[in-house]
């Protein structure tokens, strides 16, 4: 059983690796950029992760979203639209590494709006603080963690896009807990510790995953990796 967790453990955070390798590539040729539609940059990093480590399968739609459409939640369609010059876009992917699941997902900001830019910055800043936080509570639950990521975002000047700020991970095809949604999420309704196990009797795994909105200013950034691992 150690063994296996051992394994698991490993698989997941090879998976998150291996993203953070593959958006460093995106990053490095220029892949999200003004002048290419949504579609385009999405189907471009497909191909990219095909290339670089024969990833053929998403556990769930891959998503880039700019402008007005980076308010929208992950369940919406909006029409594809062109990244603009003065323009926020961000990318949330869940590529397959072997059977883990990776999830994961950055902003761009492109110009220099400031406001635009410090959302940017606040991003992985309040990441840190919300894992900062999950580290020094032994007991913490899906909801006391969503009511400070929550508390840390209104702080900067933002507020959460979406009913949640996470969720469970693991191998393919992605981990529920079974007639309990709630459960499954760092949402506000989750009153059980994360530090649990599964319906299999392993440690459940998290990913943090932030989306910050301004609804005045018409755009939101987004930002997810591993809560407990890595």
């Amino acid at each position: 059983m150690v063994d296996a967790e051992n394994k698991r453990v490993a698989g997941l955070v090879a998976a998150q690796e291996k993203a953070i390798a593959l958006f460093a590539e995106v990053e490095a040729r220029g892949l999200v950029a003004p002048g290419r539609s949504e579609r385009e940059v999405s189907d471009a990093i497909r191909d990219l992760a095909n290339d670089m480590f024969g990833t053929t399968k998403h556990w769930h739609k891959r998503i880039i979203r700019s402008g007005p459409n980076t308010l929208l939640p992950y369940r919406d369609n909006p029409p594809d639209r062109t990244i603009g010059e003065d323009d926020v876009a961000f990318a949330d992917f869940g590529p397959i590494f072997e059977e883990y699941e990776a999830d994961f997902g950055r902003t761009y900001v492109f110009g220099n709006d400031p406001a635009k830019h410090r959302l940017l910055a606040d991003l992985p800043r309040v990441f840190d603080a919300g894992r900062a936080f999950f580290r020094a509570d032994k007991e913490i639950t899906g909801a006391r963690l969503y009511a400070e990521v929550e508390r840390l975002a209104a702080e900067s000047g933002w507020e959460i896009g979406i009913w949640h700020a996470g969720h469970l991970v693991g191998e393919f095809p992605h981990e529920t807990n079974e007639g309990a949604k709630a459960e499954s999420y760092i949402t506000p309704d989750n009153h059980t510790p994360l530090r649990r196990t599964d319906r299999a009797g392993r440690p459940c795994h998290w990913i943090l995953e932030l989306h910050f909105v301004d609804r005045s200013k018409d755009f939101g950034g987004f930002y997810e990796q591993l809560l407990d691992l890595a």
